[in-house]
């Protein structure tokens, strides 16, 4: 959806309601007698840089489309959540704002038990730049043991590429990497997380030359949501997945993966192994 779509009455009631609800004296402004609560409009404006007119026309619905980095300022003015400035975006733009990378932040008890209920499907939550935060029993057993590895090295490429066992998993290992390099370029600069993973790329440039060699080739591709995995386990031999990617609400820079064991016979031997009772519904 375009700006031109964008619903301006909507923005400028939005904007009037959010700018009602600060408290003048928690931003350092003169706590005298005002005619209506909250901020004044050109109080906003002087927080979000910008002109106290073209501000005052965009509550009054006449101030035309304005550009995400004006609406970021002045959700930074007024002091919206996630969830608040988004909302800002869609009636100001038609669109969500692009997802902004933020350092791991961990995820909630909730999450985690949304986790533990997939069982017997291993399913792993990761940030943007593909850092696992969160994952279940199945996926200690089926992928990799991320109890056992530090945290800061807790990361999907740095698995594919610096540990053996996993490449030892894999049955076409080469196609596999380039598949995960190619999804984690997206995802970096979808985020606007660049520089946040130059030291990993950095790193293993350094210690992978196969890494160096897919990532000097720049290739992305156009969808990595969904697909189907092969792998030779150690314990159990052959296993099929077909895994899902899903965007966990209001926390833009997760990803939510799921791997649902292709046959339920397989999960049947997940289950087994990771000592865990298959939910109903968990395998097809």
């Amino acid at each position: 959806m375009s700006a031109r779509f964008a619903d301006d009455r909507g923005l400028g009631r939005y904007l009037k309601d959010r700018r009602a609800k600060l408290d003048p004296a928690a931003f350092g402004f003169p706590p005298e007698r005002r005619r209506t609560p909250g901020l004044r409009r050109e109080e906003v404006a002087q927080r979000a840089s910008i002109s106290a007119t073209w501000y005052t026309w965009l509550e009054q619905g006449r101030g035309g489309a304005a550009s995400a980095d004006v609406l970021d300022r002045i959700a930074h003015a007024l002091m919206l959540t996630d969830a608040e400035r988004e909302h800002l975006f869609l009636l100001g733009l038609g669109r969500p704002p692009e997802a902004r990378y933020r350092r791991d932040e961990g995820v909630t008890p909730r999450l985690q038990r949304v986790l533990d209920a997939l069982e017997p499907c291993p399913a792993l939550i990761r940030t943007a730049t593909w850092d696992v935060v969160a994952w279940n029993r199945a996926a200690t057993v089926m992928l990799t043991d991320y109890g056992a590895v530090p945290p800061e090295e807790r990361n999907a490429l740095r698995a594919i590429f610096l540990d053996p066992r996993v490449r030892a998993v894999h049955y076409d290992w080469e196609s596999v990497a380039r598949f995960v390099v190619s999804a984690f370029r997206v995802d970096a600069a979808r985020a606007g997380a660049a520089a946040a993973v130059a030291p990993l790329v950095e790193e293993l440039s350094r210690r992978s030359p196969e890494f160096a060699a897919m990532w000097r080739e720049n290739d992305v591709l156009g969808h990595h949501g969904e697909g189907v995995k092969q792998i030779r386990h150690p314990v159990l031999g052959p296993i099929a997945f077909e895994y899902s990617a899903f965007a966990v609400d209001a926390r833009p820079d997760l990803s939510l993966l799921i791997y649902n064991p292709a046959s339920p016979a397989d999960a049947e031997k997940i289950a087994t192994l990771a000592g865990v009772t298959p939910s109903p519904g968990a395998t097809r």
